[in-house]
């Protein structure tokens, strides 16, 4: 069985970024999650301040997502929340390279560079230097996706801005993704935010009428080997 590989930043980034692709692909293949960071902590003056009942929770929420979208198993970094810049690049890239290495995927799923989030941005640099194409790499197609409430929010002002060639039909999957954003209980927003659930279904209807589909997931294809 073929395995895909989603590494996101935060807990609700799988959702946001992916959560209908999660859904679709877990029906042929298994598909893992790694969240290299907390989440929550930057919420909080220093990071030891941080409750940790609060982030014990957010994981829980997180297995409960991964179960509802189909995905084999979900892992946990534990990276200081919008402080990767605090890490070594080497170290986070290291992270990378295990799960990598021990799940061998074919196809990874990160986010897309030109976000407002910092955090967002070193997971993709990281992930990008973990899957350089050098003999024995496992991983053939490498796609970035955007995250609501912070790709666009850039305003195309964080290079390279997303220009997404690769799109998912997720009409069957839609639901379960907005299903899964609730279970994130302390992420979801009211609408007009874009993490309400009007507008990531409007997010999504909007993709499918590029693609010429209901709703569709937009994906930037970084690399791939054929």
């Amino acid at each position: 069985m073929e395995v895909a590989l989603v590494i996101v930043a935060h807990p609700d980034d799988e959702v946001l970024g992916c959560g209908g692709t999660i859904s679709l692909l877990s029906r042929k293949q298994a598909v893992h999650i790694v969240i290299l960071g907390e989440g929550i902590s930057a919420r909080y003056a220093r990071r030891e301040e941080a409750d940790r009942r609060a982030l014990e929770h957010l994981q829980e929420e997180a297995r409960e997502v991964a179960s509802l979208l189909g995905a084999q198993s979900v892992e946990f970094e534990g990276l200081p929340d919008n402080r990767f810049d605090e890490v070594p690049l080497l170290a986070v890239v290291r992270r990378v390279e295990r799960w990598v290495e021990a799940l061998k995927p074919r196809a990874l799923y990160t986010h897309h560079p030109g976000d407002l989030n910092i955090d967002h941005g070193i997971t993709f640099r990281a992930v990008l230097t973990a899957t350089r194409p050098m003999q024995g790499c496992p991983v053939h197609d490498l796609y970035a996706f955007e995250v609501p409430s912070s790709t666009e929010w850039a305003f195309q002002r964080v290079s390279p801005v997303f220009r997404p060639n690769v799109f998912v039909d997720v009409s069957a999957t839609i639901e379960t993704k907005i299903r899964a954003m609730q279970r994130y209980a302390g992420e979801v927003r009211k609408s007009p935010h874009p993490r309400s659930p009007e507008a990531l279904r409007a997010g999504a209807e909007r993709w499918g009428s590029v693609a010429g589909v209901e709703y569709a997931e937009a994906f930037e294809l970084i690399r791939s080997i054929r």
